[in-house]
């Protein structure tokens, strides 16, 4: 039984709504981003990301499919390049794409329109009216617990590869699938196992930027930090016990001196 996230609803105003819609929507999209789309019925949503050709994250995002198109959960802060990127990358697909001005994004650990595909853990998102629900504070203090990284306090733009960001332990990027921007890079690293970083919780709490470091050796960098608890990305290959992981449930790969 999945356990009930602990965190009161609340809207996220550092996030933005974009739809993409038309004959070609589906196609375009599963083409374009590193999750698979294909088989989205209605409803159901995805977890993904747009890489630079150099198999970086550009922007990461929810999917959510809705009748003829899609709704784009992203981070407010990547918004206007995002719709740019995805306007170069149309070409002459029958698709339209625009920003969902009058919609906000909400998650709640009881209900909403999809369960966060990443993890059950972090409970449901939903896009509503503007106004319909107050901000509060919670969720960001449960997804660090989790270890899921958040689009501005962790990842960025340009900064971190798939599965630095553990893309392949929660679906958020297909092996699977045809070619998609920056899609041979992330293949090779699968296939040779050559992701040293990881973006994991840790038991500290410290500033954005703080190095981790056991003596003159630098085991990584805190990123987001809430109740004690950090996401900080880590050096897999140099960790010696000098700080304590807290592995989630999910994560799938050995992590040294945890």
């Amino acid at each position: 039984m999945t356990q009930q996230p602990e965190f009161p609803p609340s809207v996220l105003p550092e996030r933005a709504i974009l739809r993409i819609d038309g004959a070609e929507a589906r196609q375009y999209l599963h083409n374009l981003v590193t999750a698979d789309i294909e088989h989205l019925k209605d409803g159901e949503a995805a977890y993904g990301a747009l890489l630079s050709p150099q198999g970086k994250i550009l922007a990461d995002f929810f999917i959510l499919a809705e009748g003829d198109g899609f709704l784009i959960d992203c981070a407010a802060s990547q918004k206007a390049d995002l719709l740019k990127r995805l306007a170069m990358y149309r070409l002459r697909a029958k698709i339209g794409i625009a920003e969902v001005a009058d919609l906000e994004v909400v998650v709640s650990p009881t209900s909403g329109r999809y369960r966060d595909p990443r993890l059950g853990l972090l409970g449901w998102r939903d896009m509503v009216p503007k106004g319909s629900v107050a901000e509060a504070a919670g969720y960001h203090a449960a997804r660090i617990k989790a270890g899921l990284a958040d689009s501005d306090a962790d990842l960025g733009s340009g900064e971190f590869f798939p599965h630095e960001a553990n893309f392949d332990q929660f679906g958020g990027v297909s092996f699977t699938k045809g070619c998609y921007v920056g899609q041979e890079i992330v293949s090779r690293m699968e296939h040779r196992g050559t992701a040293r970083n990881r973006i994991l919780p840790v038991a500290m709490e410290a500033p954005k930027g703080t190095e981790i470091r056991s003596g003159e050796k630098v085991l990584g960098t805190v990123l987001s930090s809430a109740g004690g608890i950090s996401l900080a990305v880590l050096r897999l290959d140099r960790l010696d016990g000098a700080v304590k992981v807290l592995k989630p449930d999910w994560v799938r790969y050995d992590v040294p001196h945890e």
